[in-house]
């Protein structure tokens, strides 16, 4: 099953290369896939939107990645994945502890979880954010923060939530680069 998985671009700093591929071990974690329920909640669909409406939200969840890790550099990543049928469940299976749908949350129709060790995966290819993005993506962690301040002294202002919005729009208004996967090593960071 093709798999896109949500990461950080410091999660790239494990894969291996060799001159055929490049290697990279997929833990236990939430991914997207066209699943029968994206196929369901989107039958006028070709297999190719599926595909992009799955990778769109491996890239939100890719922005919730950054948001719970500081240290990791501001650029949404996903990285394509071929692994066997096996190793997937559904998002109703697994937990959700990695910038998933939480407890609260129904999953959104492209969500699995890899529910097993897949070792020595191929790479097919990578979407990164621009460099760019950086700076957009900081302001949505700011906005973030402030929403977040102002909840917990119940004064959430339309300013506040006005912030996030726009920066989020910002972000999501943003192409990801393709990489094939024998241009990993040169991914511009931020």
């Amino acid at each position: 099953m093709r798999i896109y998985v949500p990461a950080t671009l410091d999660e790239l700093d494990a894969v291996t290369h060799t001159a055929d591929a490049a290697r990279w071990t997929v833990a236990p974690r939430t991914a997207h896939a066209v699943t029968k329920q994206l196929e369901a909640t989107l039958p006028d669909e070709d297999a190719e939107s599926l595909e992009y409406t799955a990778a769109l939200n491996a890239a939100d969840d890719s922005l919730a990645l950054i948001a719970g890790r500081p240290d990791a550099p501001h650029q949404r990543v996903i990285i394509t994945v071929e692994v066997p049928d096996a190793a997937i469940g559904l998002a109703s299976e697994g937990g959700a502890s990695d910038g998933g749908a939480s407890d609260d949350d129904e999953p959104v129709a492209s969500e699995v979880q890899v529910t097993s060790t897949v070792e020595n995966v191929a790479i097919v290819c990578v979407h990164v954010d621009e460099v760019e993005a950086a700076s957009d993506i900081a302001d949505v962690l700011a906005a973030a923060d402030e929403e977040s301040d102002a909840e917990t002294t119940t004064e959430i202002g339309e300013e506040s939530l006005t912030a996030l919005d726009e920066a989020l729009q910002r972000v999501t208004d943003r192409d990801l680069l393709w990489y094939d996967w024998s241009e990993l090593k040169s991914i511009p960071r931020a």
